[in-house]
């Protein structure tokens, strides 16, 4: 099967800095991947090409059998490309609804109305709402933002991704911050998304990881060293002498 996600010869370089060097990475319908790695390794800069925020230095990067490199961010979300970024990004100032209801606004083609109008439609509250139960805010709805936990804003920003339809979902270390009871529930949530969209994770909490991960890319000083199946990333020497034995991997273990 032809993945959804091809990426190929991905580099970028900020002045004398290469910060991705020559990364392939395939992503399948349907699947849940991770990319690990220590700090400084690369990651958020591969993500934020995918989304466009950061144009390659060289490489493809095809999805669906398209070639998004020329296209813009909007462009690339209207396509079904949906990231929730490492520290929350809501509207503090709204209740945790309405936080979704611009979101599906937003997916809506050739709606113009004024947001305070587009707050009281109830063909936009009620998928909001939906959203809301589906990441566990139910009955949280009217709950401004700024009152939520750390917890409830990540499954706030993840119910906003989900508004836009997306087909392929990047999800930049969405347990920070997180204690132990929050991590398995967004677990079990990022779980089940699977069943409409593929997951391209960045997470550094090793446990989350292999609870979730089909396969595993790991990324050390902007190249993935490995790449495959969690078994196979554990086995492996060079990535248990580059990550998996540092203390930054054990504190997250």
């Amino acid at each position: 099967m032809k993945p959804i996600l091809c990426v190929r010869g991905l580099s970028k370089t900020f002045g004398g800095v290469l910060a991705n060097n020559a990364i392939d990475l395939d992503l399948g319908a349907g699947e849940i991947h991770a990319i690990i790695g220590p700090n400084g390794a690369g990651k958020t800069t591969l993500m934020a090409q995918l989304t466009g925020e950061v144009a390659p230095s060289a490489g493809t990067i095809e999805f669906d059998g398209r070639d998004i490199l020329p296209l813009s961010m909007h462009q690339r979300a209207a396509l079904g490309i949906a990231r929730c970024y490492q520290i929350t990004s809501v509207f503090t100032d709204f209740p945790a609804l309405d936080n979704v209801i611009v979101s599906v606004m937003a997916r809506q083609p050739g709606y113009r109305r004024w947001w305070r109008r587009a707050l009281s439609d109830a063909t936009l509250a009620k998928p909001a709402a939906a959203l809301l139960e589906k990441v566990g805010l139910g009955g949280r709805g009217q709950i401004v933002a700024a009152d939520l936990s750390h917890g409830e804003r990540r499954q706030l920003e993840l119910a906003m991704a989900l508004a836009t339809e997306p087909r392929l979902l990047l999800l930049d270390e969405p347990m920070a911050g997180m204690g132990p009871t929050e991590t398995k529930g967004l677990i079990q949530l990022i779980r089940g998304l699977r069943e409409n969209r593929s997951v391209l994770l960045i997470e550094h909490d090793m446990e989350a990881v292999f609870a979730l991960a089909e396969r595993i890319s790991v990324l050390v000083n902007g190249a993935v060293i490995a790449s495959g199946t969690p078994a196979a990333i554990v086995a492996d020497r060079r990535v248990q002498e580059a990550y998996l034995a540092t203390d930054e991997a054990r504190q997250h273990a």
